[in-house]
């Protein structure tokens, strides 16, 4: 009788999961076994034993081997090993016998008797788009840069539909609310009649849980890498999470676009992983890489002096907008949506839009609350402005405190001018660190600090947890007065509003009640600013 493989009690399969588009492995579906142990390299060897298995497996049925991959976590008490797959059914079973083999709690024998009774399984089934796709992913500025480029594109008469973390979006017009940033919303967008582009906001859960919904794109927009949701789905530093993001270049067509932010290392380097043309886009008028791209070929979006303009090969620049004149970019003093706005203006000379199209429809996003609500919306009355911003995670944060400080005049605390006031709030899947830096930075840059709690969107934290975590950055910050928390983003504004005077600035950090603001701002009075008032808020002495 032969003997039976020694059970390993210290490892664990923490995930078998079925991806059923292109992903951080391989740009064709795959399944993914992740093994946590209790010590290190366990894991490791674990994961190392079940991609042999799924090797022997597959051969012991007929099958050939598939290309195996792998990845250890920092600490190396996880591990995974992952593989590309043709037939669901047998390639999912696969995965498992491998998995029971590996942990000694089966063998081989008897694992291969159940696969060669099993059908195969259907194919893979992932949507090959038949009309150009752009898409969209990043840490901060998808939905903006992705309403932006669909806005330019509808306002030159190309019909458009439209994915988001709000909804989907056909003509214009929202026809299913809610986050559409996975596999399901690309799919529903690519069997919509009638479509000539698809616009696609790709966010990491989407393609860490399922993979991307379609088999390639034609340019591939990355914002930025920072941190935000690290410690999850097994990505834990910002290496990883780039290697998530740049899923999207790997699927790039060799005939496409791969529209990268040059100011981020981490994003720049993912032109060494795409065959599509480079596309640049910079704030920086001497950064290397537009000459490199242009040497090979490529273009590049970059602000010279104050200009959105666009560089090619052996040509002019084309100028297409001041950077002060755009709503979007809070008259050039939002530095993150001066990039979002270059992005968006590289992402539309690629599919082919002309620079009086691109022009014009820089101009026209974001004027009124319907184009980008939710992502720096201001109002006034009698002097006191309210800014209603997403602001998830320390990057937008920043973005959101560097717009504020510009609006009042500030340049230090003590200056005598406006005071920024600030609810501050995220949801509870980031880090310890992550929240503590929130607080940080919010202690650090505003004069009145409140927490504006977010109870439904907690993700297993406690609520005390958070804002004892909040309040601790808030201090390190160097802000001594009492943090209140506030149920409800509503109430923090109208606490922020009960102590402002005029030149002040209210900020909330608002995800859940969004509606629910704009509703009661304009209830008492308080009216979109346009950007010719926001110049001459920062012209004021």
């Amino acid at each position: 009788m032969p003997s039976q493989p020694r059970a390993r009690p210290e490892a664990e399969l923490l995930e078998l999961r079925v991806l059923d588009g292109p992903n951080r492995f391989f740009v064709r579906p795959a399944v993914k076994l992740e093994f946590e142990a209790k010590s290190p390299d366990v894991a490791e060897s674990v994961a190392a034993a079940a991609g042999d298995q799924v090797r022997r497996l597959y051969e012991g049925i007929g099958l050939p081997a598939p290309r195996l991959t792998d990845r250890t976590s920092v600490d190396r008490m996880r591990a995974l090993v992952a593989y590309p797959w043709r037939r669901r059914t047998i390639s999912q079973a696969i995965g498992s016998a491998a998995a029971r083999i590996a942990l000694g709690r089966s063998g081989i024998r008897r694992e291969l008797k159940a696969l060669r009774a099993l059908a195969l399984g259907p194919l893979a089934s992932v949507p090959s788009p038949r009309i150009p796709l752009v898409a969209i992913t990043g840490t901060n500025g998808k939905s903006t840069t992705t309403r932006l480029i669909a806005h330019i594109a509808s306002q030159a008469g190309v019909v458009t539909g439209m994915t988001n973390s709000d909804g989907i979006y056909v003509r214009g017009e929202l026809v299913e609310a809610g986050d559409w940033t996975g596999f399901g919303g690309a799919g529903r967008i690519l069997s919509e009649p009638g479509m000539r582009l698809a616009v696609l906001e790709t966010a990491r859960g989407g393609i860490l849980l399922r993979g991307l919904g379609y088999d390639h794109n034609d340019v591939a927009v990355v914002t930025n890498v920072s941190a935000d949701h690290l410690g999850l789905q097994g990505i834990d530093t910002l290496d990883e999470l780039a290697e998530v993001k740049a899923t999207l270049v790997r699927v790039t067509r060799r005939e496409g676009w791969a529209v990268l932010n040059a100011d981020d290392p981490r994003v720049w380097r993912m032109r060494q992983e795409t065959r599509a043309h480079w596309y640049p886009f910079t704030t920086d008028a001497e950064s290397p890489a537009i000459q490199a791209s242009l040497e090979r070929g490529g273009r590049a979006a970059l602000l010279d002096r104050g200009w959105i303009t666009i560089r090619k090969p052996r040509s002019k620049p084309i100028r297409l907008a001041r950077s002060s004149e755009l709503a979007v970019t809070f008259a050039g003093l939002s530095r993150v949506n001066v990039a979002n706005a270059l992005a968006a203006a590289a992402a539309c000379d690629a599919i082919g839009l002309e620079p009086e199209q691109i022009s014009g429809g820089l101009r026209s996003f974001g004027r009124d609350l319907d184009a980008n609500p939710g992502r720096l919306n201001l109002f006034e009355r009698r002097g006191v402005l309210v800014l209603i911003d997403f602001a998830h995670n320390e990057a937008g944060l920043a973005g959101l405190l560097e717009v504020c400080r510009a609006l009042v005049g500030r340049t230090s605390r003590d200056d005598g001018r406006g005071r920024i006031r600030l609810g501050l709030g995220t949801a509870g899947d980031r880090t310890d660190e992550m929240l503590r830096n929130m607080g940080e930075l919010a202690g650090r840059g505003a004069d009145e600090v409140v927490i504006a709690e977010k109870r439904h969107y907690l993700r297993g934290r406690g609520l005390e947890e958070m804002n004892d975590l909040f309040r601790e950055g808030v201090a390190r910050g160097g802000f001594d007065g009492e943090v209140i928390a506030y149920p409800t983003e509503l109430e923090t504004l109208k606490a922020l509003l009960r102590r402002s005077q005029s030149a002040d600035i209210a900020a909330v950090m608002t995800h859940v009640e969004r509606a629910e603001v704009f509703a009661w701002l304009q209830e008492r009075g308080f009216k979109p600013v346009t950007v010719e008032r926001v110049r001459e808020l920062v012209r004021r002495p």
